[in-house]
Order: structure tokens, then C-alpha cells, then sequence
């Protein structure tokens, strides 16, 4: 591998790393709003999951991505698992 090539994957690399600590925290930011609601849910007795409102999220999510260039079955995967873990929490606060 040359200097070039070298020095040129660490600059891409250093690129990842940055967004991967944005999307960090991203998703920390993410998970204080839905800890809210599950709060206002549990003070409310509303249920912990809406199927509803995740429908229309992975709708909504899976088109962002067609228009960003990125896979939407990985959007949807990236939110199924997303929610699924909000659920879980809404469930632990609500208990």
C-alpha cells in the first residue's frame, strides 16, 4: 500500500469515525424524546407500542432513504430495531 493510499483510507476513515460519533449521539437524543413518552404513556395508562405510528415511521423512513441512495429494507431494519428497543423500555417504565 502506498503513502497515498494510506494516508488517503485514514482520512475516509476518520470521516466514518466522525459520523458514527454523530449518529451516537443522534440516536442518544432519539432515545431522551422516547423516554419521555413512554413516561407520559405509563402516567396515562396508554399502551407501550403504537403500531399505527410505526407504520407510518417505517413508511416515512423507508422513503427518506430511497431519496438519500440508501437500501430502504436497511432503513426498515435500522427502525424495526430501533423501536423494538423504545418498546422494551416503554414496557420497563411502565412496570
Amino acid at each position: 500500500m502506498t503513502d497515498d493510499i494510506r494516508a488517503e483510507l485514514e482520512d475516509i476513515r476518520a470521516s466514518i469515525d466522525n459520523i458514527d460519533a454523530a449518529l451516537v449521539h443522534l440516536l442518544a437524543e432519539r432515545f431522551k424524546c422516547t423516554q419521555r413518552v413512554g413516561r407520559l404513556k405509563a402516567t396515562h395508562d396508554l399502551p407501550p407500542s403504537d403500531p399505527e405510528r410505526e407504520g407510518r415511521q417505517i413508511t416515512r423512513l423507508r422513503a427518506l432513504a430511497g431519496e438519500a441512495d440508501l437500501d430502504p429494507a436497511f432503513a426498515e431494519k435500522f427502525l424495526t430495531f430501533i423501536i423494538d428497543e423504545v418498546i422494551r423500555h416503554h414496557e420497563a417504565i411502565r412496570s
